[in-house]
């Protein structure tokens, strides 16, 4: 164990001393790429420098042991008991920095919300998922950009695409793919009878032009006139944007901008950072054919979070557990859901070492 942390901390200075380096700052692949990994070690560095200081003062007191000095003996025995149960707890925290680390954890987001399930009370639900997790955003200091929105008109999105910008987003953020599932009575129900719907959640690490390249000749593009909220421009510029990617398919428009250039950038991003999840999901299924896809159709089945509003409940069914502050995590107040669903990960890695 401390000759493998040796060597994390010597892989650290090395790497500290390169982000020095005139050659690799002229670089910048190479000086992001040095940098994500210095900042990858860092607290491993730090647990792994106290774990060897104790492993340290544990051998001096083992051999004091050996002596024939008592009363040295006695304190090193009572020191040592202490010592042995830090250095415990510190190598279980160092296993769980040591597994190995999703390369796109530090990557920014594009998350895509689309109403599944139940109609326009499914819209409304999509809604309050856009401010749930722009909420949450803003507790966490990111930043966040509207990319695409299709609204019904009454406050509901039939889909709304946005990205979020900051520290370990994707790392973050990658636990809430998936569909979610609400239980409430509609404000058009006049009966008062609860209706379940449903909203689709895909969380994608934004993909950089160096990962996904896009030939020209894959792309078509159409320009066309935007539609929905924003005024006399609305009418008079085609300014909305449609990219179909040839070879896969794959359709993204974009009209939230005012200019065409915009609108291109931000599709473009999109197209890149879905190419990307499909190449992951496709290297997934190849390593266990078992691992299911990150989205499912939007069906009430396939859920993974229901939002109960007449309880005040929320239920994460992966990792069983409840919490009656619904209202609360609405809010973005989803830290705790978020830690517990990363901590269940860690145990379940460990437990497959």
């Amino acid at each position: 164990m401390i000759n493998k942390l040796e060597q994390i901390i010597n892989r650290y200075d090395e790497l500290g001393k390169m982000l020095t380096d005139p050659e690799v700052i002229s670089n910048q692949n190479r000086l992001r790429e040095a940098a994500r990994e210095h900042n990858h070690l860092e607290p491993v560095v730090k647990k792994a420098s106290e774990y060897i200081s104790i492993s340290e003062q544990i051998a001096d007191d083992k051999e004091i042991l050996t002596g024939s000095d008592e009363e040295l003996k006695s304190i090193a025995q009572d020191e040592l008991r202490e010592l042995e149960e830090e250095s415990l707890r510190l190598e279980e925290e160092l296993k769980v920095l040591m597994l190995p680390k999703d390369l796109n954890d530090d990557k920014n987001t594009i998350i895509e919300i689309r109403a599944g399930t139940g109609g326009e009370e499914a819209a409304l639900f999509a809604a309050n998922l856009f401010r749930m997790y722009t909420r949450f955003a803003e507790r966490q200091g990111w930043k966040q950009e509207v990319m695409e929105t299709s609204d019904t008109g009454i406050g509901g999105f039939k889909e709304v695409i946005f990205s979020l910008s900051g520290k370990e987003v994707y790392g973050w953020m990658k636990y809430e793919s998936g569909v979610h599932r609400v239980q409430r009575v509609p404000k058009t129900e006049a009966s008062g009878r609860i209706h379940t719907s449903a909203a689709t959640v895909a969380v994608l690490p934004e993909a950089e032009e160096a990962e996904i390249a896009i030939a020209v000749q894959d792309l078509k593009i159409d320009t066309y006139r935007a539609s929905g909220a924003g005024g006399q421009h609305v009418n008079k510029t085609e300014s909305a944007i449609r990219i179909t990617h040839l070879p896969s398919g794959l359709v993204v428009t974009c009209q939230d901008e005012k200019s065409q250039h915009k609108n291109r950038a931000a599709a473009l991003k999109v197209l890149r950072s879905r190419l990307l999840a499909q190449e992951q999901e496709k290297l997934a299924r190849e390593r266990s054919d078992a691992r299911k896809t990150m989205v499912s159709t939007g069906d009430r089945s396939a859920k993974i979070r229901t939002y109960n509003f007449p309880q005040g409940r929320i239920t994460d069914h992966r990792i069983g557990f409840t919490a009656y502050r619904l209202e609360e995590y609405l809010d973005g107040d989803l830290l705790e859901m978020i830690e517990r669903l990363r901590i269940e990960d860690q145990k379940r890695q460990l437990a497959a070492k």
